[in-house]
């Protein structure tokens, strides 16, 4: 935490250069789907079960251009060993506590929360005995569904307003064990969706069939539909950007989860230079 502290008080200070560019931290078909009974609305407890998950519809892993999502083909690609390194932590923890659903988030919009959340649920799902939903909460402005290139509907809000089936809401990448619950059709009020009692029966019934459940949501400090999913996950992720977050913006979204389960802080936008020196350094000798 004191190194991310350091650094974030060195970028508010110094911050990128003018006229320098800062480095990067890396580089479907359409479903039909059949509303409910007229008796099966919201609230209704959801029952899920792996047996359910044979009803997904399966997609090619086609990732949109410029998306930044893993090459899981290349096991030297360094962004790769920083979120191998990430799903290491993350599953010595879940050994020490009930550790199933994680949200990721952040203090403001584009400090990388998407990416981090994406690039995650990739290095989960390629363990043989994970099973990972990626889900995207973020109503306002979803974006996980164009990464992949699929549909965004069905998905998560055509579920919650009984509109289709919790399968009919997913999708499973082929050949992996990684399924994703788009955003689903816009919505006026997200966070009035978000409240309804089926978002806490889904959090609570999701470790019956996935090993993790990573949740893509809107920035801490501009809706309070990021609080609210952090009271029902089992822990939160937050992300900051180098050179962009500010400290007292860490510092409020910190104070705004108040006790809920905070696992750590991912540094996103520092110089490959800085971080990545050691890998380059380990695989340069190793070949």
């Amino acid at each position: 935490m004191s190194r991310v502290h350091d650094a974030l008080r060195r970028a508010e200070q110094g911050g990128t250069p003018a006229g320098e560019q800062p480095e990067p931290v890396s580089p479907a078909p359409a479903l039909e789907y059949m509303p409910l009974s007229a008796g099966a609305g919201p609230g209704v407890r959801l029952n899920i079960h792996p047996g359910m998950l044979q009803e997904v519809v399966v997609v090619p892993y086609q990732p949109a251009p410029e998306s930044h999502l893993l090459d899981l083909n290349n096991s030297h690609e360094t962004p790769a060993e920083e979120f191998r390194t990430l799903r290491t932590r993350l599953n010595h923890l879940q050994t020490l506590q009930p550790l199933h659903s994680v949200i990721v988030t952040s203090p403001s919009p584009a400090e990388g929360k998407t990416f981090t959340a994406v690039n995650l649920a990739l290095a989960e799902s390629n363990l043989a005995e994970s099973s990972v939903l990626l889900g995207d909460f973020d109503l306002r402005r979803p974006i996980i569904h164009n990464l992949f290139q699929i549909d965004r509907a069905p998905g998560l809000s055509d579920y919650l307003s009984g509109r289709c089936t919790f399968p009919q809401a997913l999708r499973r990448i082929e050949g992996m064990n990684l399924y994703l619950l788009p955003a689903g059709s816009p919505v006026k009020n997200p966070l009035e969706l978000l409240n309804l009692r089926q978002v806490k029966s889904l959090f609570e019934e999701l470790p019956r069939s996935f090993n993790w459940a990573i949740f893509d949501t809107p920035p801490l400090l501009f809706s309070a539909d990021a609080n609210l999913l952090a009271t029902l996950a089992d822990g939160a992720v937050l992300v900051v950007k180098i050179g962009s977050t500010t400290f007292d913006n860490v510092t409020r979204a910190m104070q705004s989860l108040c006790e809920n389960n905070v696992l750590g802080i991912v540094a996103n936008g520092a110089r490959a230079s800085e971080l990545y020196s050691k890998y380059t350094y380990y695989y340069s000798k190793a070949e």
